[in-house]
């Protein structure tokens, strides 16, 4: 009787051994695809450490917290990317525009025809996205030489809630200034493009002569406010997407600082 038992049992496991041979591809299939408990965890908090890590980065940058720096760090271009072609950037773009919109409608303008708005041009009007999704969102170093052959293509389009902020402060009796680092030279191409792009009726068009290249930014534009300033006007607002466009000598009454995670302007 117990020798049937023990066959009638080797049968079994020997039939159950058979069958998974047959179908070997059952087996292994759970094996792969489980993994053990908590990994998943362990990646999604890797994930949002880098999240964490890269948000406190453009949050240093925003704010002028860091040093000068040259690209974005390596790590972070897929977070910059993502950034710049999401929602946040348009929502963060028209936050500011809408601040910004505010602040104009609550200043008593005095009539004369001397209260300013001074406008930065690229990445403050007018949007070089396009070129950047081609040059890594800032993990490239800048090429001036590529940028230019951009620039001169004349296709940037307007950053709408800029656009919006500019024609409140025309209608609201402003004088508009642009205040601008391209080139003398680039005059023509940047008058069609900001007329292209929907952008009308300024003061002033402000760009760098062939002896001012030299200068930093921040230097270039605080001579350029000293001037407006000595001339009679009051400059009430300006709007940039670089700290150079807003400080320095002769600062608004009130600035507004776009976002730009992608490149620094000393």
């Amino acid at each position: 009787m117990l020798f049937v038992k023990v066959f009638l049992l080797f049968t079994l496991l020997s039939s159950t051994f058979c069958h998974e041979t047959f179908n070997a591809h059952l087996l292994p299939r759970p094996l792969i695809i489980q993994y053990p408990e908590g990994i998943e965890t362990q990646f999604e908090n890797f994930d949002e450490e880098l999240k964490l890590q890269c948000t406190s980065w453009r949050f240093a940058v925003e704010t002028n917290n860091l040093s000068p720096w040259k690209t974005i760090p390596e790590k972070c271009g897929a977070y910059v990317k993502d950034y710049m072609t999401g929602r946040g950037y348009t929502v963060d773009l028209v936050r500011v525009a809408n601040e910004a919109g505010v602040y104009a409608k609550s200043v008593d303008l005095s009539g004369d025809g001397k209260d300013v708005w001074v406008f930065d041009i690229d990445e403050t009007l007018l949007s070089n996205l396009p070129y950047y999704a081609e040059h890594g969102y800032g993990l490239e170093i800048f090429d001036p030489v590529e940028f230019d052959k951009w620039v001169q293509r004349g296709m940037a389009p307007a950053i709408d809630p800029s656009l919006k902020l500019y024609e409140k402060v025309l209608d609201l009796g402003f004088k508009v200034f642009l205040l601008t680092g391209r080139s003398e030279k680039q005059r023509s191409v940047t008058i069609e493009n900001l007329t292209k792009a929907g952008f009308r009726s300024w003061d002033k068009l402000i760009l760098r002569d062939s002896e001012e290249h030299s200068k930093l930014a921040t230097v270039f534009k605080s001579e350029k406010r000293s001037k407006m300033v000595e001339e009679g006007f009051r400059i009430l607002g300006n709007s940039g997407d670089q700290w150079s466009d807003l400080l320095g000598s002769s600062p608004s009454s009130r600035s507004f600082k776009l976002p730009n995670p992608m490149y620094y302007i000393p």
